[in-house]
This record gives C-alpha cells, sequence and structure tokens, in this order.
C-alpha cells in the first residue's frame, strides 16, 4: 500500500510515467518479433507447400493467370525467347564478382502469351558492353525452374525503379523484375510471375543459372520476444522494489543516532 502511495505521490509520477513508457515500448517490441515469427511460420508453410506441389507444366493450351500464388513451385515451359526485349537484373552477384541477371521474355508455344525468365548472371564487364547477343538462345528452348513473384520495392529501404512513360525507349536495366512495370514497354502479354532458370548439367556457359536459397526456419524470433518481455519485467519489478527502498536510509540513520545516543542539533554531549 505504500509503494502505491508514493507511485502517486507528485514526486514519482514523472519517472513513474516513464517506467511505463519504457515497459509499454518493450512489450510492443516483443509483441511485433511473435508477429514476425507468425509471418515466418505462414511463410514457411507457403513455401513447402508448393515446394512439395508436382512439377507445372506450361502449356498453350491453358491459361495461368495466378502464377504469383505458386512461388517456388517447380516449373516446366517450352518456347522461343524474345532477346531484342530482355532486360538486366541489376547489383546480382556470382562469388565474389558484381555482375547482372539477364531476364528474357520467352514466348510459350502454342500461346500468345509470354513469360519472363531470369537465365541467369552474367559479369558486369559483359553488362556494360551493351551487346548481350553473345549470351542469346535461338529456336525452340525447354526452360526448368522454380516460379517467382513480381518484386516492385525493396523489403527494406526505398530502392525501386520508375515506370517506363508512353513514348520514351524501353528501360534495359531493373533493380527488380517489376512485372506490372515491365508489362508497360511489352508488346505482348506477360503472365503474372517470372522463372527463375534451374541449373543445367548440360549447360556449361554463361549465364549462371542460380536458384533462390530457401531457409526454412523460425529465426531468431521468438527469443527476441521473451527477451523483451523479460526486459519489461525486471523494469517494472525492479522499480518497485526501487521505491520501496527508498525509506530505508532515513530508517537506518535514526537508528544509528539512538544506538550511539546522538544528541540533537545544538545539544552538548555529556560527560
Amino acid at each position: 500500500m505504500n509503494t502505491l502511495i508514493r507511485l502517486l505521490k507528485k514526486r514519482w509520477i514523472i519517472s513513474t510515467i516513464l517506467v511505463l513508457i519504457a515497459m509499454g515500448v518493450m512489450i510492443r517490441l516483443g509483441i511485433w518479433q511473435l508477429e514476425r515469427l507468425e509471418a515466418r511460420r505462414a511463410f514457411n508453410n507457403r513455401v513447402l507447400e508448393q515446394v512439395n506441389q508436382p512439377m507445372l507444366l506450361i502449356t498453350g493450351q491453358e491459361m495461368y493467370p495466378d502464377l504469383s500464388h505458386m512461388e517456388y513451385r517447380q516449373v516446366s515451359v517450352t518456347g522461343e525467347y524474345d532477346h531484342e526485349h530482355q532486360v538486366a537484373l541489376r547489383n546480382q552477384h556470382w562469388g565474389n564478382q558484381w555482375g547482372v541477371h539477364l531476364v528474357t521474355p520467352l514466348r510459350i508455344k502454342d500461346s500468345d502469351q509470354s513469360i519472363l525468365v531470369d537465365r541467369g548472371w552474367i559479369p558486369s564487364e559483359e553488362y556494360l558492353s551493351g551487346d548481350w547477343s553473345k549470351f542469346d538462345e535461338p529456336g525452340l528452348v525447354h526452360v526448368s525452374g522454380v516460379i517467382r513473384a513480381s518484386q516492385s520495392k525493396a523489403d527494406f529501404g526505398s530502392r525501386s525503379d520508375p515506370a517506363p512513360e508512353p513514348g520514351m525507349s524501353a528501360q534495359k536495366s531493373w533493380n527488380f523484375i517489376n512485372i506490372t512495370a515491365l508489362q508497360e514497354q511489352s508488346p505482348y502479354q506477360l503472365l503474372g510471375a517470372y522463372i527463375q532458370q534451374a541449373p543445367d548439367s548440360a549447360w556449361k556457359g554463361i549465364p549462371y543459372r542460380t536458384q533462390p536459397d530457401i531457409e526454412i526456419t523460425e529465426g531468431p524470433h521468438m527469443g527476441y520476444a521473451i527477451q523483451w518481455f523479460s526486459f519489461a519485467a525486471v523494469l517494472g519489478i525492479g522499480y518497485i522494489f526501487y521505491l520501496r527502498n527508498q525509506r530505508k536510509p532515513k530508517t537506518n540513520n535514526a537508528a544509528s543516532k539512538d544506538r550511539f545516543n546522538l544528541p540533537a542539533a545544538g545539544e552538548e554531549i555529556g560527560r
């Protein structure tokens, strides 16, 4: 009861408010980590569901409007590349080497639809030369890989690509494979996702094929949440003990005076 009364006293109101705010922030950070954990679990379930699906065969006889909901599912398609409208995906690495990925529209066999294919990595000097024709793959090709969703901005930060303007020349270099924006400079209909082409033992040259590095874990979010909740509990309990201990020094001083028979102020010490 004394501790509660002290919390309500004017001299302790500000410090109490600050402690409550700090505890609230810590609790919110803990809840945020739990929310991230749930999002991670949902991502893991979605990826595992698609990875365990049989390979999807894209043909000219069917329409596939919802490919973006099938990200990470294995896919196979046959068609011809349109190298004239291919673009480069910037800031890609192969080991310690900087370069780009070539992203090329594939006209699906027996169809008026096309799908973008990330054909893999080429070194920076080849990209900067402006002539990518040596990497062309003419004729009918069979592509296997995984479905990847369109991306318009970074997960963190403000980096993005400008939208193509009517009448302007096609933009050849992109930060993201943004299918909605790329559709603006495409002469034909693109499917709503793209393919990241898988490595093939029969393919020895450049572009170097890659696959997404998928980590199916829950990450450190639960541990971080427990830490933030623990910090909040320690702060709250510690503050209460701090208030309760504020009277102890005064009590100890009075006891010391009684123990040694110290005179009050103004009195002489008797012999």
